[in-house]
This record gives structure tokens, sequence and C-alpha cells, in this order.
């Protein structure tokens, strides 16, 4: 029987052992809801704050900042329509880019035809905008940037600390700017200090950390208003109503607290998997191109490579693979079962065709050296005799 090897974690991971059994503890024993006063109702809040602060610890801030919502997009919708809805009297501009996950550039097509202007920044060939761009697009009326931390499809990530002394300066000279960061790739996998790196709104997704899915948090700076998207009885700090998912929470809590066990060495990990993957298939394998930051560049997240197969269609490889116990996607899980447009990879600067032959392998701590050479040796098997078939088509 073939052993599963999954490079999908960008999509989801596997919940740890610890998360899981948070989640049948809370589901099985622990089911009060937390907002009833008697004895079930109070161990069910425990455990919220117990998962709040294991978040918030994770993070370096307050436990009050951190807000649970159902996952990353609700993070995302939350963080960028309640901006606009809290600010829209100091302006309606937003700076965003042109590599955002639909979570956050489908909200920012939404703010359009309400009205909203946005400017949507480029990038270059590896995936990374100018910042000198960013600052010539600020303006009086810029209400909010948001700019992800990891993109999701290929890996980059944007210089974090230069885009926050341009935000830093704009906010001296008296313009508002918020700033929003969609960091649920990098939750785990690079630092994530909001406070420390001038954060105002950051978005996170449990099921991306080996917690379950169905949960998210944002951390919500001092200061910042948000108007709620989701109105009832008041739970989250007034900011998300609704009964919480406690079981979630819960698990959600139990993995962050798995990262902090591995942190560091696992992401290292990761990135020794990636440079080995990166490096055996553009070496052995002719007619490949990496999509995104090569390995060792300051540019590339520890756990994604994008790489196009040309001559290969990216969907097709995706089930030959599968069929040998290798789990890999054809980029964002969000939108990889609908018409894959590779509006990401375009703006890259990709063909069609490189494009359409593009697959993305992300890792976990728990991929190992050997998975990654037997990937290697079934992509050559795989593209040759793809290719072979294509050629007698």
């Amino acid at each position: 029987m073939k052993q599963d090897i999954y490079l999908d974690n960008s999509a989801t991971t596997k919940p740890s052992p610890e998360a899981v059994q948070a989640v049948v503890d809370y589901m099985e024993k622990i089911y009060g809801n937390p907002s009833s006063v008697h004895r079930k109702g109070l161990e069910a809040a425990r455990a919220v704050t117990r998962a709040r602060e294991a978040v918030a610890d994770q993070l370096k801030v307050n436990s009050k900042q951190v807000v649970f919502t159902s996952g990353g997009t609700e993070s995302n919708n939350l963080a960028i329509k309640g901006t606009a809805s809290s600010y829209s009297n100091r302006g309606k501009h937003i700076i965003t880019t042109a590599i955002e996950h639909p979570a956050v550039r489908n909200v920012c097509r939404d703010l359009a035809e309400d009205g909203f202007e946005i400017t949507y920044l480029p990038v270059d060939e590896m995936g990374i905008i100018q910042v000198s761009e960013l600052a010539e697009a600020l303006r009086e009326d810029t209400i909010l940037v948001s700019i992800m931390y990891v993109n999701n499809e290929t890996g980059s990530v944007q210089p974090l600390d230069k885009i926050a002394g341009v935000i830093k300066r704009a906010k001296k000279d008296g313009k508002l700017p918020l700033w929003h960061v969609d960091a649920v790739q990098a939750l785990g996998r690079l630092p994530v200090l909001p406070a420390k790196m001038g954060m105002d709104l950051v978005s996170f997704s449990g099921h991306k950390v080996h917690g379950p899915k169905g949960i998210g948090a944002l951390y919500v700076g001092t200061g910042v208003s948000l108007r709620p998207q989701i109105v009832g009885g008041g739970q989250e700090g007034d900011l998300r109503s609704g009964t919480e998912n406690v079981p979630g929470i819960a698990g959600f809590g139990a993995a962050v607290r798995g990262l902090v066990k591995g942190e560091g060495t696992a992401a290292e990990h990761m990135a020794s998997l990636r440079k080995l993957l990166v490096e055996g298939v553009l070496n052995g394998i002719t007619g490949c191109r990496l999509n995104g930051p090569p390995p060792g560049n300051s540019g590339a997240a520890p756990h994604i490579a994008n790489i196009s197969f040309n001559g290969v269609r990216g969907e097709v490889l995706v089930h030959w693979l599968e069929n040998e116990g290798i789990y890999a996607s054809t980029g964002s899980a969000c939108s990889s079962r609908k018409q894959v447009e590779h509006s990401v990879l375009k703006t890259l600067g990709l063909s069609e065709g490189e494009a359409e032959g593009a697959l993305r392998f992300s890792f976990s701590s728990e991929n190992t050296v050997e998975d990654v050479e037997l990937v290697i040796r079934k992509l050559k098997e795989g593209v040759e005799e793809l290719r072979s078939f294509a050629k007698m088509q």
C-alpha cells in the first residue's frame, strides 16, 4: 500500500492530536454555552479564554485584542468592510495588491461597487511589491492598506518592515491609513508580531496551523474602530455576534500551543525541504520554472513552492501524482474546483501555458527528506509520461 505524501498544506493542514482531542472534549463533555451562567457555561467560557490567551501569547499582544471568527475569510471581511464602514467619513480610498487572496480581492471588488476607490499595487516577477509605489499611492483619503504577508500560491513574502515604515510616516503626516495584513499563510512559519510590526488588523485561520476548520481570528489593534459585520448578542467584544464555536476555538488554541513548541525549527525544516524540491526539479527535469522567490531569498516563504512544468497541464499532473499517493494542488484551494483563471501567476508574467502547467507544493513539519526525494523521482516519471502522451495527440 502506498504511503500518502501530503504536500497541500497551504490548502489545509492535518489537525494535531492535541487539537483533535480538544475538539472531542468540548463536543462530548464540556458542551455548555459560554454565555450561560451555570457551571457548564463557565467551563466553556474558560476554554474560550484559554484559547484566546494562547493566540495572544503567540502574537505577543493583549488577549482582548483577539477576536474569534469563523475563519480567515471572515476575518478579512470584518477587517476590510469593518474599516470601510467605520472610516468612510475620512475617505473612500483603499490600497491593496494585485495578488491578494479572493477573500480580500473580492471584498475590495464589492466595495468598489459601493463607491470606494481601490488601488491595486503591481508586483514584480517574484510576486513582491515595490514599496515606493505604495508610498506614491497613499493619499489624504486613504483609509486602509491591505497587503498580505505570504502569498498563498507562490509563497512570496512582502517586505513588511519597509511597508510599516511607509505607513508610520504617513500617520505622522496626519494621514489615517490603517494597515491590515492577511497572515493566514504566515502564522507558524514566520514571525507574526502585530503590535511590534505596526499592524492594525491581522487575519488568521485555524486549519492552516493544524487546528480545526471553521475557526479563525482577527487581531484588532489599539484605537482601531470596526463596525461589526455580524450583529446579535454582542459576543466577541461586540465585534462578532453569535454563540462561540467552543470546540473549534479550543482546538485552535491547542494547535497554536503546539506551534510554540516547534517554533523556529519547523520553519527551518520546511525551508530545507522546499530547497531540496526546487533544486531537484529544476536540475532534474527540463522545461520547468519556479514561480516565486528562489530558496534563500528573503522574499521566499519556507513552506510554499510553485513550479510550472511546460507541456503539461497542472490538473492532469495533480491526478497522476494522486495515483502515486502524492497530494499537491494547482493553486488556491478556494478556486481550484472552479474555472481557474491563474490571475496571480499571470500577474507575475507567466504565459497561459506556463500558468496552466503550474503546481503548488506546500510543506508542513511532518514532511520528510525521503518524502521529497520520492516526489522528485515521481515528478520526473510523470512529466515525461504526460509530455510523451501529449506529443502523440
